[in-house]
Parts: C-alpha cells; structure tokens; sequence
C-alpha cells in the first residue's frame, strides 16, 4: 500500500487534510481510525479536531513504546485498511519503524509539524517523511505580514518564547502563530 505524510506549521491545515484522506477511504469502504497522542487535550480527548472545529472520532495513545505497541494492535485487531496518525511529531520515534511496515499492507496517513519554535526539524516527522511514497508539504499565512508561512512561533506574553523552553508544549493561538521566513523570530 502506502505511507503518506503531511508536513508544515500549525494553522496549515494538515489534521484537516488528515482527516479527508481518511474520509475517503472510509467513503470506499475501507475500515479506517485515527491515532491521537493522549496529552493533547486541547479541544477533546476521544477525538482530532482542527483549530476551526472539524471533529473525527480517534484512539487516544500515550506517547510512548506501549502507545506505539498500541498502535499496531488495533492496526491488526480492528483490521484496519487505513491508518491515520495526527501529530506524529508528539510520538517516540519507534512510531516511524512501525508505520513504515504497516505501509507494507495498509494505507498510512501522518500529519505533523514540520519544526518546533526554535527552526529546527522534529525528528520523527523528518524521519517518516523520508520513508513516505507522498509527502505533501501544507504552509500557512503569516500574521505578521500575509505571506506563506512555513514556521511556527510561540510565543509567551506576546514575545518569543526563549530558547530553553520546553520543546512540546501543547497549545493553539493563545501561544502559537504561523510565520514567514522573515518574520519569524528566532529564540534567544
């Protein structure tokens, strides 16, 4: 089969392309779920929503090599045909292995951010997106100035977050905002 991966900033729409392509196969019915890292409880536990509210049912799994495990178990006992997979960048990187093998007899479809506040990649997206037969690379708009957004800012009090902050810190636009290539600012 294949494994799909879409990459870019928050605000690109990658959870709601997602969610199209895991749509479609259902349409073609196909048996297909999405994956969801269980911390990321932003708009709902039990499912993916998009920052403009689109919902899909989802399997919530603990960012780790037993949510991973997970992962492959309802892969097989649910027999799925299709699986998605939101903020890949959130799971261990043994998540990229066995979603590369599940490509062997399954559709696989990831979303993830492309890279973290500071400019630098998120290994896991990079790594999958490496092994996938599509990548599809989604931008935003910039709000400093409206053109393509390609990072991701967050900020703390309306200023970039310093350098030593946490890498993962789930949030929407109370602390995150699409940027451009040259309004971004990098952490000091």
């Amino acid at each position: 089969m294949t494994l799909e991966v879409i990459i870019g900033p928050m605000f690109s729409g990658k959870t709601s392309e997602l969610i199209r392509l895991v749509e479609r196969e259902v349409y073609a019915k196909r048996r297909g779920a999405i994956f969801k890292i269980a911390f990321d409880k932003r708009y709902s536990a039990r499912q993916v929503v998009t920052h403009n509210g689109l919902r899909y049912d989802a399997y919530s799994i603990a960012s780790s090599n037993d949510g991973v495990r997970k992962i492959e178990a309802l892969a097989e006992s649910d027999g799925l045909d299709a699986i998605g997979v939101d903020e890949v960048n959130f799971f261990p990187e043994q998540v990229v292995g066995l979603l590369d093998r599940l490509a062997d007899e399954k559709k696989v479809i990831a979303c993830g951010l492309n890279l973290n506040f500071k400019a630098e990649p998120f290994a896991t997206t990079m790594e999958l997106a490496a092994r996938a037969d599509r990548v599809r690379y989604l931008s935003a708009v910039c709000v400093v100035c409206g053109q393509e957004a390609t990072r991701t800012q967050r900020l703390i009090a309306g200023k970039p977050a310093p350098k030593d902050s946490p890498v993962i810190v789930v949030g929407g636009k109370e602390m995150y905002e699409p940027r451009c290539r040259d309004c971004f600012v990098a952490p000091k």
